[in-house]
C-alpha cells in the first residue's frame, strides 16, 4: 500500500470510507469501521480484533474500551454485509471496467484453519489450502477478473449439516434461523444469482471439478443466462461429435477419449501466459461433446460442450479435464487463456490472507466471520481500484463475446 498512497490516494480512502460509513449509518459504526480497516491494512502480524484495538489505541487503560468497541462493532453489531459488499465491489469495477472489460466470474473455496471446535462451521474437511483433511472452516467465493485485475466480491461460510442441527450449537453461534444447510455448489450459484441481481457485468464462469462435475451447478448456470468453462472429473462420459458435426453412438469417459486422442497425436501445445521467467504451457486437446450420464438417456434433448484435455509435459495421464458451454466459436488459444484465470484466485488467497488477514479472526460466531470477511473484502477492494488505476490498459486480444450472457 506504501507504494501506491500518495496524497490523492489518501483523498480517494477517506471518501471511500464515507461511503461505506453511509451505510454503516451511525457514527460509531463509522468510526469503528475506520479502525477496522486501517488495523487491516496495517502492518500488523495479526488482523485479529484484539491485537488491532491494542495497535489503535495509544492509551493502555483505554485499550481494553477500545476492543470492546471494536468487538460489537464485528460481532454485535447487525450492519448489512450484502450491503457493504456490494458497495466495494462497485468501487473497484468502476476503475476496473474503465481500463478493461471483465472477462470471467471465478468460483473458489478456501479453508480457514482452525484449533478447537467451537468456530462456526468447523469440523476436519479437505481443503485445497492445506492439501488434506484438517480442522477448518470452509469459505466459498466468488471473484471477478479483466485481463489483468482480480476482484474477490462475495464470500458463503459453508456451514456442515450438524451445525445447523443441533439447536444449542446453533443458538450459541448465532446462526440465522432462515440458514438452512446448502452443499458448496448451492452456495456458489447463490453467489452469482447475487452478482446478478446486484448488476456485476457477467463474464465466463469457471470453476474446479468439486464445483464443475455437479450437473446441478452447471445446469443453474445455464438457466441464469450465463455461460461456463468448468472442471470436471476424468470418469465423467460423453458422446463426441465428428468433424462433421454428427454425433457418434459411443459412449467414452472423458480419460479414455484423451487417450485416443493422445495415441492419435491430437494433443498441441499451447501457451497461455509469457512470463519473465518462462512461458506458461502445456498440450491440450478440444472436442465437441455432449454429456452421456444415466445411460445417455434424453441425450439428444442435451446442450452439446466443448471438452478440454489439459495433459502437462512429464505426465502420465492429463492433469485437468473442462465442460466448456460457450456454443460460438473459440479458438483453442482464447479459450485455454480464459479457463487458466481460475488458478489466480490462489494467488488472491493467499494476499488476502497474507497481507489482509482474512484467516485471521478469533471469534466464534455467525455474524462476526462474516463482517470480518467484509472488511477484508473492502480493503482489498480499495487496493485494486488503486492498482487498476495506477497502470494503464494494454494491448489485448479477449473475447469480447463472453463478457455479455448469450441466451440459453
Amino acid at each position: 500500500m506504501a507504494t501506491l498512497m500518495d496524497a490523492a490516494a489518501e483523498r480517494r480512502l477517506a471518501t471511500y470510507f464515507d461511503q461505506i460509513g453511509d451505510i454503516l449509518n451511525g457514527r460509531g459504526r463509522r468510526e469503528s469501521f475506520a479502525v477496522y480497516a486501517l488495523g487491516i491494512f496495517g502492518d500488523g502480524e495479526r488482523k485479529s480484533i484484539e491485537p488491532i484495538a491494542a495497535r489503535a489505541c495509544a492509551d493502555p487503560e483505554r485499550m481494553d474500551a477500545a476492543h470492546q468497541r471494536l468487538l460489537h462493532f464485528a460481532v454485535d453489531s447487525p450492519w448489512s454485509d450484502h450491503r457493504v459488499r456490494r458497495a466495494a465491489a462497485r468501487y473497484a469495477l468502476a476503475p476496473m471496467t474503465a481500463k478493461e472489460p471483465i472477462e470471467a466470474w471465478i468460483i473458489d473455496d478456501t479453508g480457514f484453519l482452525k484449533q478447537g471446535t467451537h468456530s462456526v462451521g468447523v469440523q476436519r474437511q479437505y481443503t485445497g489450502s492445506a492439501g488434506k483433511v484438517t480442522n477448518c472452516q470452509l469459505g466459498v467465493s466468488l471473484s471477478v477478473t479483466t485481463r489483468t485485475e482480480h476482484l474477490p466480491i462475495d464470500f458463503a461460510l459453508y456451514l456442515p449439516e450438524r451445525w445447523l442441527t443441533d439447536s444449542a450449537r446453533r443458538k450459541e453461534a448465532r446462526i440465522p434461523d432462515e440458514v438452512v444447510f446448502k452443499t458448496k455448489p448451492e452456495l456458489a450459484l447463490d453467489l452469482i444469482r447475487q452478482a446478478l441481481v446486484d448488476e456485476v457485468p457477467p463474464g465466463l464462469v469457471l470453476a474446479d471439478s468439486a464445483f464443475g462435475t455437479n450437473r446441478d451447478f452447471r445446469d443453474g448456470i445455464r438457466k441464469l443466462g450465463l455461460h461456463y468453462a468448468v472442471g470436471i472429473n476424468s470418469s465423467t462420459v460423453v458422446s463426441v461429435y465428428d468433424k462433421l458435426d454428427r454425433r457418434r453412438d459411443e459412449i467414452i469417459s472423458a480419460h479414455d477419449l484423451a487417450l485416443r486422442i493422445e495415441s492419435q497425436g491430437g494433443f498441441r501445445r499451447c501457451t497461455w501466459r509469457e512470463g519473465t521467467r518462462r512461458d506458461l504451457s502445456a498440450r491440450f486437446a478440444l472436442r465437441r461433446v455432449v454429456p452421456a450420464y444415466d445411460d445417455a438417456h434424453g441425450i439428444d434433448l442435451r446442450e452439446p460442450l466443448w471438452l478440454l484435455i489439459e495433459w502437462r509435459d512429464g505426465e502420465a495421464e492429463p492433469a485437468n479435464y473442462f465442460f466448456c458451454s460457450l456454443r460460438h466459436y473459440v479458438s483453442k488459444k482464447q479459450l485455454v487463456r480464459l479457463v487458466m484465470q481460475r488458478w489466480r484466485t490462489e494467488r488472491a488467497y493467499q494476499d488476502l490472507k497474507d497481507e489482509l488477514g482474512l484467516d485471521h479472526y478469533e471469534g466464534r460466531r455467525f455474524p462476526g466471520w462474516h463482517h470480518h470477511i467484509s472488511v477484508v473484502l473492502c480493503c482489498y477492494a480499495f487496493i485494486v481500484a488503486e492498482r487498476a488505476r495506477h497502470f494503464p490498459p494494454s494491448p489485448t486480444d479477449a473475447v469480447a463475446c463472453v463478457a455479455q450472457p448469450v441466451a440459453a
